[in-house]
Formats: C-alpha cells, sequence, structure tokens
C-alpha cells in the first residue's frame, strides 16, 4: 500500500510540473515586446506560414524555448549525479570546476582560436572531462573520498576562474561574444542551436536515467553499496563523465548558466530518484 502512495505521489507531481511547465510555455510564446495570444500563437505555429507573428514565434521564441527546457534538464540531471557522486545536495557542475573547465576550454577557442569556433562543444567536453580528471587526481589518496573530491572543485574552480579571468583581460578588445558566453545567454539562439544541443542532451540524459540506480545506492554510504555488488570507484568516474558531458553541452551552447542545478537536482532526488528504488519492481 506505502509503495502504491509512493508511485501515486511522484506521478502526481509529475503531472503538476508538466502542466506547470506547458503554462510558462505558452507565457514565454506570448509575452515580450510583442504581445500575442494563446489563439494567435496557435494559428502561427500551425497553420500560418509566413506572416510576422510566425516569424516571431517559431523562428525567435520558440528556439529559444526548447533550448531553456533542454538546458535545465541537463544541469538538473548533472547535478544530481554529482550529488550521488559526493553525496553533497549542494554539489552543482559550476561549483566544482567541471562547467569551468568547460568554460575555459571555449573561452580559449574564442579568444585565442576563432577558426576553430565550430568546434566549441567538442572543446568543451575535453576542458569538462579534464577538469574532472584532475580533480580526480587531487582527490586520490588510497581511494577516492567524497570530501577531498569537493576540495579538489573548488580549488580546479579557482584556479581555472583564475585563467578566464587573465585570458580576458589580455584580449579586453574582442570580449562582445565572450562575455555573453561567460554570463550565459539564450540570446540569439536558433534551430541550428536547437538541433545540436538535442543530440547532446538526448545521449547525455539517457545515459542519467541509466544510471539513476547506482546513483541513489552511492547515496546508502561505500560500505553499503560494495555489499550491494557495486564498484563504487567506476560507478563514481562514470557518474562524473556523464555530469561532465551534460555540463559540457550546455556550457558550449548557452554558456555558464550553473547555480540552477542545485534546486532542481535536489528535487529530483529527493521525489524521483529514491522512489525509483523504493517501486523498481512497479516501475518496470
Amino acid at each position: 500500500m506505502g509503495k502504491e502512495v509512493n508511485v501515486l505521489r511522484v506521478s502526481m507531481v509529475c503531472l503538476v510540473l508538466v502542466a506547470v511547465l506547458l503554462l510558462l510555455a505558452v507565457v514565454a510564446l506570448g509575452v515580450g515586446s510583442a504581445g500575442y495570444s494563446l489563439q494567435q500563437i496557435i494559428q502561427a505555429l500551425f497553420y500560418d506560414e509566413s506572416g510576422p507573428v510566425r516569424v516571431v514565434v517559431y523562428n525567435l521564441r520558440l528556439p529559444r524555448l526548447i533550448m531553456a527546457v533542454e538546458v535545465g534538464a541537463c544541469l538538473a540531471v548533472a547535478g544530481a549525479l554529482l550529488q550521488a557522486v559526493m553525496r553533497n545536495p549542494l554539489a552543482d557542475p559550476g561549483i566544482i570546476g567541471v562547467s569551468a573547465g568547460a568554460a575555459t576550454a571555449a573561452t580559449t577557442i574564442l579568444l585565442l582560436f576563432p577558426t576553430l569556433v565550430s568546434s566549441v562543444p567538442l572543446f568543451a567536453f575535453g576542458g569538462a572531462a579534464l577538469a574532472c580528471v584532475l580533480i580526480y587526481l587531487l582527490a586520490w589518496r588510497d581511494g577516492i573520498d567524497t570530501v577531498r573530491i569537493i576540495l579538489s572543485g573548488v580549488a580546479i574552480n579557482t584556479v581555472l576562474g583564475a585563467y578566464n579571468s587573465f585570458l580576458q583581460l589580455l584580449n579586453s578588445d574582442n570580449l562582445s561574444s565572450v562575455l555573453s558566453f561567460m554570463n550565459g545567454s539564450l540570446s540569439g539562439r536558433s534551430w541550428d542551436h536547437v538541433y545540436i544541443i538535442t543530440v547532446y542532451a538526448f545521449i547525455g540524459l539517457v545515459l542519467g536515467v541509466c544510471c539513476i540506480k547506482n546513483a541513489n545506492i552511492l547515496q546508502l554510504g561505500d560500505e553499503m553499496a560494495q555489499s550491494l555488488g557495486v564498484n563504487v570507484t567506476f560507478v563514481r568516474i562514470f557518474l562524473s563523465a556523464v555530469a561532465a558531458f551534460l555540463a559540457a553541452a550546455t556550457v558550449a551552447e548557452a554558456g555558464m548558466i550553473s547555480s540552477c542545478a542545485v534546486i532542481p537536482s535536489s528535487f529530483a532526488i529527493c521525489v524521483v530518484v529514491k522512489q525509483e528504488t523504493e517501486s523498481s519492481t512497479l516501475s518496470l
């Protein structure tokens, strides 16, 4: 009976969140310098193929809306995975240096090698992965301790932040595109950006969903996880790699948007991930 109540509660929460998301999506499509009613939005999306309302709604606002949803999903899952790895509800890709690694690589390409701008997503993932490797190397001492991971991540984040500031200081005449990138923005995003991040988000979110069970087991502690047959070190590294991939995808396409990963990922762990273990048979 308790399991049925838990599944019902999670289902109701998900339905409410989807309803709120749809409501906010309609508001986002209709509100702006040019406001449109729901009827005008529907007309522009499904019937009108060349009118001015369609240009604004379909070509300008809808791509940014879809990107906002995908970026939020990627950051939420990345935050949830890192919180599971570190057993810390405040763990975040932006706090422990993962996003900083991606941003450092992307900023270096934008400022020093502008001809390689089309490869920014690849370099961003490489930077995030390298940051993860450095964090684990600094944290390794006869095994991996969650406290040392957090301290190493904060140190890496600080060093990379100083490097980014120094790089911007040396290239102060060429910061127009980098400043919006460092602050994070969806301005000017088109359907081409949506197609790119959709591929990354699909891969990362599928891997993240596959990791839910192991991520939840890590919350029980290393000894309990090992007694359940989980290779704790391998799972931590794999979860960190998936989180780095998701963070790199968001940084490459939307810039440095980090702190919003804390609240939704904590909510996901408390409401969804925990229930996944308690009602795994029913979920399947």
